[in-house]
């Protein structure tokens, strides 16, 4: 079987660059995968992917290095199997906030005696190549969301389940849940109090022997995040690259022509 390249890269002390998908597009896989990133993660919680969809976008990257991941909507057993069949080699899974919900994340990754996941690796056994089966519960990586309160107080339990490769901060959810819609909304927090979560997870995680990742919205965020001692960071997605980079191009533009009014993008639109 191929190897996991992320596992490879944590061996050799070094981090991990991930990219999001949430655009429904084998096409934009593809160029997103010849980029640099180590991983791409198909995003089936946000994203405007289903699953079908997402079996083409994971055929576009298979050209390039990169590691395919998904994000499963929720913790529901057939779509974690569904994903993992179709080639991913790991799952990110929203909301975990008990170590209960973590131990059934893992079952569902893992397959017995470890866990309970079914065989039937309809194209992982071909895109992964030979050997799936007995190799595979090595190379599936399993990562639990800590997004809320609740995943808060229940930190160490969460993170020392078996079976658990990695806490996943998802910055925008967990400071909704710790502080409700005091702060706005988005990625790069500069509040004290939730640098401090961010941090604690941090540390609950390498004191358990796991890795932490953390969902960033720009580089430089990412980069400090990687002072922090972060494994993985992941950078925007790539509907928000979309948006900034077309966004940046037209503002300048405007600028050169000392045009700043607003052009409509209404129904109205005689286009």
């Amino acid at each position: 079987m191929k190897p996991n390249y992320i596992k490879q890269l944590w061996s050799e002390g070094k981090p991990v660059i991930n990219g999001f998908l949430s655009i429904p597009c084998p096409l934009v896989s593809e160029v997103m995968a010849e980029q640099g990133y180590d991983a791409l993660t198909i995003d089936l919680q946000h994203g405007i992917v289903d699953y079908q969809t997402s079996v083409g976008m994971m055929q576009a990257m298979r050209a390039s290095d990169v590691v395919p991941m998904v994000r499963v909507p929720w913790l529901e057993p057939g779509a974690i199997m569904k994903a993992l069949d179709a080639g991913a080699y790991g799952v990110v899974c929203p909301m975990i906030n008990t170590a209960e919900q973590a131990a059934k994340l893992v079952s569902c990754v893992r397959y017995p005696p470890i866990g309970i996941r079914s065989y039937g690796p309809s194209r992982a056994s071909i895109s992964a190549g030979a050997n799936y089966g007995p190799e595979a519960d090595d190379n599936m990586l399993c990562f639990a969301m800590i997004e809320t309160r609740e995943a808060m107080d229940n930190l160490d339990a969460i993170a020392a389940t078996q079976g658990l490769d990695g806490l996943y901060i998802g910055p925008a959810d967990l400071t909704i849940g710790l502080t409700g819609m005091r702060y706005p909304n988005g990625f790069d927090r500069e509040e004290p109090e939730i640098i401090e979560a961010i941090k604690r997870i941090l540390a609950t995680a390498h004191a358990h022997g796991i890795k932490a990742a953390l969902h960033c919205g720009s580089a430089a965020y990412a980069l400090r995040a990687l002072e922090w001692g972060f494994d993985m960071v992941t950078v925007a997605n790539d509907i928000r690259m979309l948006t900034n980079a077309a966004s940046a191009s037209v503002k300048a533009i405007r600028q050169g022509l000392d045009d700043d009014a607003p052009r409509s993008t209404g129904a109205s639109s005689q286009y």
